[in-house]
């Protein structure tokens, strides 16, 4: 974990995928949603929802489910209005508080439209990083798909939380 206090990539990025899935099973939970939300944010990476939309593309039908699911109710009541007049008012129930999204209905959704929604989300409320930066911290099988790169960012920011949890 050392190597990566500096936010510096490894010099084999197949190590830094072997490394996260290491660490995450073995960092406290907080602590390694606190990693993946800063890889999510951090400027050395793609735009947050070029991530998430790359990650949609990548996962199960659960997990599209719920990557929707965790996009629609951490952007708050404005993104639901704002995506009712466009093609995914199906999903949303026309403004309405939506219910639980499907893996039926998210098969549905392209990853453009995930992209769109996840652009929307972060413009209303920048919270919803870290609230997908939870999802994903769930989920850290997928993050091995964004890079070695985004995982050396959220391993720097692990290691640097363990490590003040040390002390």
């Amino acid at each position: 974990m050392q190597q990566y206090l500096g936010n510096a990539a490894p010099a084999n990025p197949g190590q830094a995928a072997q490394d996260f899935e290491q660490v995450a099973q073995n960092a406290p939970p907080e602590t390694l949603a606190h990693g993946v939300t800063q890889a999510l944010r951090s400027d050395q990476t793609p735009p947050f929802a070029q991530m998430v939309s790359h990650l949609f593309s990548q996962g199960s039908p659960e997990q599209r489910a719920g990557m929707l699911n965790h996009l629609l109710s951490g952007a708050g009541p404005g993104l639901l209005s704002s995506l009712a007049g466009g093609g995914l008012a199906h999903l949303i129930g026309a403004g309405q508080a939506p219910a639980q999204v499907t893996p039926e209905q998210a098969a549905q959704v392209s990853p453009e439209q995930v992209q769109q929604i996840a652009a929307k989300a972060e413009q209303q409320n920048p919270g919803v990083v870290e609230h997908m930066g939870g999802f994903y911290s769930q989920h850290p099988e997928l993050m091995k798909f964004l890079g070695g790169a985004a995982l050396a960012i959220a391993l720097g920011h692990i290691a640097q939380g363990m490590q003040q949890r040390r002390h």
